[in-house]
This record gives C-alpha cells, structure tokens and sequence, in this order.
C-alpha cells in the first residue's frame, strides 16, 4: 500500500510503452514546485508498483473521477521537451501508431536522459548584505580570505575552485556556512566543453550562376515569412550547398537557428568544413558520439549556444530554441527512414515541424524521391530547378559496357571487364584518380558445393554468409552471426566447395592485382568502423596518396574531388531485381548520384557502368542523366500499380520464434483486418498474410501484410481498429511500419 500524500494538481504521464494513451498520477505537494510538462519523472507502473521512468505531457488541477497513484521523484531539473516538440512528438505518435512515450523516449538521447557528460558541483556563494546576521560574527584570517575572494569574482564559485584560490580547506568554507555569511548548492554542469567547432577558416561565398541566382531570388523572401517547403532539383555539381549556406547565413543573422539534415554518408570532412566556415557555431551530430558528446551536444542547443545542427536523422529533434529554417539535403535518400519504433521518416517529419514552427523548409537532390516530386507536380512544394553543373562543367558521359559479352572476353571470376580495364589504365596513366562503385561488402557473396547445392546459409537467418578473406569468417550482414569457413560441404562432405559472387574486398584484391603500381583502398562499413576512418582515407585521396577509391555506396555521395577523371559501376544489377516496388528507383538513384562524383574539375572525366541489363530504363535513363523522364515512367507504373504516392502503404510483420505460432496469428488478423475493411467507410486494399522474402531473420519466423488506401486516414482507423482488439499470444510480436521503406 502506498500512503497517501497531499496532493495539489495532477500530471498526466506516458512511458516507453506501446500504450496510446497517457496514466494521470498524482503530484505530492512535497514536488509540487519540481513537476512540469516536459520533464520525466519516475511513477509506479505495473505488477509490484516499481517505479519507471515517464514523460510528464500535461498538468491539470482538477482531480480524475477514480483514485490515483503518486508521482515517486522527479528525474530533470530542466523540461526536456519544449512545446513545439511536444506536439510534433504527439503527431508522430499518432501518424506512425505507435506510444508518445516510445516517441519522447527516442526523440531525447541517451546521453540526455542519463546526464552523460555532466556531473553534481558544489558551489559556494556570498551572502546579500540583508541576508546576513546581525552582529556579523568575527571570522579568521582564512575566512576573511574566503569572503574576498568571492566579492572580487562576483559569482559563486565551485567550492573546489574557491578552496584552491583562497588556499584553504573546506572547513573553512563550513564554518562560514555555520555562520550564516555564505551559502553552499548544488548544481549539475557539464564535466567538460566540447570544443569541436574550434577555429574553422572562412569560407569565401561563391560566385552564383544564374541558375542559383534564381532559385536564391525564390528562397530569401520566404525566410521568416511562415511555412514555405521547397524542392531544390539540382543535378550534381550544381551548386545547392551555396543556396543552403546563404539562407543559413541570412537565418543566423536574423537571431534564429537552422538544422540541416544529411544522410550519415554524407557528413564528410568536406561538408562540415564548409558549414563551419560560414555558419557561426556548429553542431555536428552523427553515430560515432559518445552519449556524454551527445548529451553536451543537446544541452548547447537547448541553452541557444550553437546556431546551426547538421547532423542526420535524429538531428530533426534538435531543441533549438527559436528555429528559422530546416535544409535537407540528399532527401531522397532511404537512410532517413529509421527502422526500429518509432519508425518515422526524417524528411517527413521535418516537414511537419516545419508546418507546427511555421517556417521554411528546404530539400535537396539530383534524384529527389518520387514522393517529394509528386508533391511538386502538384505544387504541394515549390519546385526550384539547378540544371547545369558550376562554372558552366558538363555533366559526364556515361558509357553502359553489356556484361552479358564483356563477361566472356574478360574471363571467370573477373569483376573488371576489359573495357573498364582499359579505361582506368588509360586515366591514371593521364595523372587522373578512379572511384569504384561496388554495392556488395566482403570478399565472395556466396559459398557453396557443386556436388550437392548446398549453400552456406546464416544459423538465424534465411540468408546467405558472405566470405570475408581478411577475418577468414563466413558471415551474416545482417545480424552479425560468423563461422569458420568450410573444408568440406557440411550437407555431404565433398572437399570441392566454392565461393562464388563478388563484394569490395574481392574487388581490391583484383584491383592490387592488375594495378600494382597504384594505391588502392577500400570503403566500406568494414574498413571504417573506427572514428576518424573517413577523414583519414579521403584527405589522402584529396591528396594524392590514393589512386583508386573502391566502395559501397559511402562513395557515391557528397564527395567532391576535381581530380576524379573516372567513375566505375562494377555491376549496376546488385539491387535491381530485388522484390520492392523501389528497387528501380533506388538504381537509378545510385547509379546518377555516383556518376556525379566524376568531372568535378578542368580535367573533365567520365563514367563506366557495366551491367547484364542495358536496356532497364532505370539504367538507360540514369546513363543519359534524365531524372525527369525516369521520374514520368516511374510514377506511371505506381499510379497503374496503386503505389506510393499515389495510395498510402502501412506494412505489418507477425514475428515469433514459433512458425506455427506466427502463421496461426498471422491468420487471425487477417480475418480481423477483413471485417474491419468490410465496415471502413471507403476503400481499403489488403495483401497478405504471406511469408516475408527473408522468412527467418534473428531465429524470428516472420508473415506480413500490407495495407493500401487513397485516404491515410483510412487506414489508420482500420489499423487502429484491429490493433485494439487482435492481441498477440505470448512469444509472438506484431509490428507495424507505416511508409515502409524496407519490404525485405
């Protein structure tokens, strides 16, 4: 039983639970003056009444109509959520179904919520001439010391601090305190400042082109005049950072802040230098931060010490205090989709902060999404155009090499065709340096026998093992899963095992071979898990150190480098054929952006994609740089299909480590996902249950369904409905995915 205390209003909470509604507690009169909407306190919850953590998301004084349980502590001295997050994290919950408090709890950072970075300092202060006893009281020489100190510095200082200067110990500082002349408190304050946005060289502004100039005239009466999205389509090379950095510029000068968004393999050295050459006092977030950098990070922000965030995906919560202008940049780009709960979509959820905060937004790309373009079609967004490259540079050619007859001269095993071969001798032999795209990671894709067709297969997952040669492990990409590799098939024990495919390590080991005077490395999440990997490779690149650059689609973006006279595609297919309505678009999405990593310079330069499939249009079209002919045919094959954006798409995944389990649930709820859809006030398209393209992920068996509707409110209620009722038995877990982005 808990006793009860006097309570003078009530606060609603929510937890880190997949709940959709808030539990109303009691706040005793003893913290009455601590709660606030945005703090977390911690509130019993659950069998045995244990405390747990909880978002405060409103206070009311008027009492509910049932008893109520008491508030145990309050966890923040400072609210970590303002209101503006507070209503942009709610909109999330309801738009991605899923809890305000799973929401509140990824939106704030670890290192945040746990004070990471931080530490308790005692801090000793003078007492005000009214405050003090009457007679003073006679002190020593060393108290005296003590009280001169703190008049000169005229603040309170750390106690530590004080004791150093003054040259005593604490108990002179406590016999003060007895004697009523200064005060001692508590305060949490950072254990160290992060100085990364030290000294960074003014970047010059460059000169604008008329295209720019265009798209600038379009964007500058729009900042600090309300909500104003606009879609920046500008081939690469184009010039959208300078129109990204001018209206951050303009921004800061009128006392607000930005926050740019950049796919993570995008945070470059290169892109941070020119942000903090132009944009005053920068925070860079990205995954390679310490929890006690992070929170640092965020408690700067919140204090208004830092005017612009550049970070990815989770950048978009930054606390900025008066924010003036969202840039995203790539935004096509499919990393902005967070795939665990809540699973949200950065750009769109930019966009709908920019709507809540009315500001502008501004999003960029050379391929933007087909959602982004539809949008400007139907002017939804502004659509600015950037069509010629800076200083008036042509766009490479693209040469598309047909592996189907290339294959044959070049041999077996092979991933450079003669062709390409030929090409990149003829470049570095020239002084030019040469990328290589390659999409797959490890040394062979594949192991398997030829007696029996048994192929290596991951112990979890229904996935092959990759090769990788330097760990000489067999792996699973994707849930990290390794073996030795085999002497002999484990199926039947015949000796003659191959491994077969191709990935970036098998690559560099070809290219060292053929290239032997050349330096050749590779990029990939293999080779720069270390902090600091990045910076290390690309300024040798820049520098000359490196001739040939081999990598995954790390490389294909953000790179600016005016030496790069080759760019090659070693195989255009690797995610072509995938069973996702996007995987053409995502093609030709890698396939242009990588492109635009050659002719950067005088030197010119050109690209080689080799491919089985030429005649794709998502090929042909990216070789003749045409997005928007591409983007005509795409959405033409949606709209026949009754894909995104013409209806809108939620995915749900049954998963237990049962597969009778998850297929005997899976059946039950799409029974009820049927009488819901009988009983919707309009259409409402449901596909499934089937057995996911990858069934066994992690030792989970998983069934989905997908649902489409014209009205995204249609099919919220029907999910909704069902997910009220259809419970999950023990062992099984039901997800929901609403704008998916991964249907694997």
């Amino acid at each position: 039983m808990h006793a009860v205390e006097p309570a003078s209003f009530f606060a609603d909470i929510v937890f880190d639970r997949p709940l959709d509604h808030a539990y109303t507690y009691a706040v005793p009169d003893r913290l009455a003056a601590q709660v606030a909407v945005g703090k977390r306190v911690e509130a019993p919850f659950g069998k045995g009444d244990r405390g747990i953590p909880g978002f405060c998301v409103r206070v009311a004084a008027e009492a509910p109509s049932r008893s109520v349980k008491a508030i145990s502590r309050v966890l923040d001295g400072d609210a970590l959520v303002d209101d503006h997050l507070m209503k942009l994290t709610r909109w999330m919950a309801d738009y991605y179904l899923c809890g305000w408090g799973q929401v509140l709890h990824a939106v704030v950072p670890a290192g945040v919520r746990e004070n990471a970075g931080t530490r308790q300092a005692v801090f000793v202060e003078a007492l005000a001439a009214d405050l003090l006893p009457n007679p003073l009281p006679t002190v020593t020489p060393q108290q005296k010391n003590v009280l001169d100190r703190l008049k000169q510095e005229g603040k309170p200082l750390e106690q530590g601090q004080l004791c150093r200067l003054a040259k005593c110990g604490p108990g002179v500082v406590a016999g003060l305190v007895k004697k009523g002349l200064v005060r001692k408190f508590t305060e949490r304050i950072e254990s160290g400042h992060d100085d990364d946005d030290g000294d960074s060289e003014r970047s010059p502004h460059i000169e604008m082109n008329s295209d720019q100039v265009r798209a600038w005239e379009a964007i500058r009466p729009a900042l600090g005049a309300g909500y104003h999205p606009f879609l920046l389509h500008g081939v690469t090379g184009s010039g959208k950072t300078e129109i990204y950095l001018r209206a951050i510029e303009e921004i800061v000068r009128q006392g607000k802040e930005a926050i740019v968004l950049v796919p993570e393999i995008s945070l470059t050295p290169q892109t941070i230098a020119r942000f903090r050459g132009r944009c005053g006092h920068v925070a860079v977030l990205h995954s390679h931060l310490t929890d006690a950098e992070r929170g640092g990070y965020w408690r700067r922000v919140a204090a208004g010490q830092v005017q612009v965030v550049v970070g990815a995906r989770s950048a978009v919560f930054a606390p900025t205090r008066k924010l003036g202008l969202i840039v995203i940049d790539e935004e096509h780009e499919h990393t902005f989709k967070q795939e665990s709960t809540p699973r949200y979509h950065a750009r769109d959820v930019a966009i709908m902060r920019a709507r809540l905060e009315g500001i502008p937004i501004v999003m960029g790309s050379a391929t933007p999404s087909l959602e982004s373009w539809a949008n400007a079609q139907k002017n939804a967004f502004t659509l600015l155009r950037l069509p010629q490259r800076v200083e008036s540079r042509r766009l490479p050619p693209v040469k598309l090499v047909d592996l189907r007859h290339e294959s044959k001269a070049a041999g077996r095993g092979f991933a450079i065709g003669p062709t390409l071969e030929l090409a990149m001798r003829q470049n570095l032999k020239a002084g030019g340096q040469v990328i290589l795209l390659l999409n797959r990671r490890g040394f062979s894709t594949h192991v398997h026998c030829p007696a029996c067709g048994h192929v290596a297969q991951c112990a979890h997952c229904d996935l092959a093992l990759t090769f990788h040669r330097m760990r000489s492990a067999l792996v699973c990409h994707y849930c990290g899963w390794e073996t030795a590799p085999f002497q002999k098939c484990p199926a039947c024990a015949d000796g003659a095992i191959r491994y077969q495919g191709l990935g970036t390590e098998k690559l560099q080991s070809e290219i060292d071979s053929k290239f032997p005077g050349y330096v050749c490395q590779r990029m990939d999440s293999d080779t720069m898990a270390k902090p600091g990997s990045h910076r290390k490779v690309l300024d040798a690149f820049r520098d000359g150190g490196i001739h040939i650059l081999v990598g995954t689609q790390m490389i294909a973006k953000g790179l600016d480098f005016p030496n790069v006279t080759l760019v090659g595609v070693v195989n255009a297919d690797t995610g072509l054929h995938l069973p996702d309505f996007r995987s053409a678009e995502r093609t030709f999405q890698l396939l242009a952006q990588v492109a635009g990593r050659a002719g950067r310079g005088d030197k010119g330069g050109h690209v080689m994609v080799q491919t089985f499939t030429p005649e794709h249009p998502c090929i042909a079209l990216a070789a003749q740089h045409a997005y928007t002919q591409f983007a005509g045919q795409e959405l033409a094959h949606r709209k026949e299909h009754r894909y995104p954006p013409y209806e809108r798409m939620a995915r749900l995944i049954v998963r237990s480590e049962s597969e009778d389990a998850a297929g005997q649930f899976a059946d039950k709820l799409a029974a009820a996902f049927q009488e819901a859809i009988k009983r919707a006030s309009g259409p409402v398209r449901l596909l499934g249950p089937a057995e996911c393209p990858v069934f066994k992920l992690k030792n989970f068996y998983r069934f989905h369904f997908q649902l489409q509707s014209e009205s995204s409110g249609m099919l919220h209620d029907v999910i909704r409905t069902v997910l009220a009722l259809a419970k999950p038995p023990n062992g099984v877990e039901f997800q929901v995915d609403v704008d998916p982005y991964n249907m694997l």
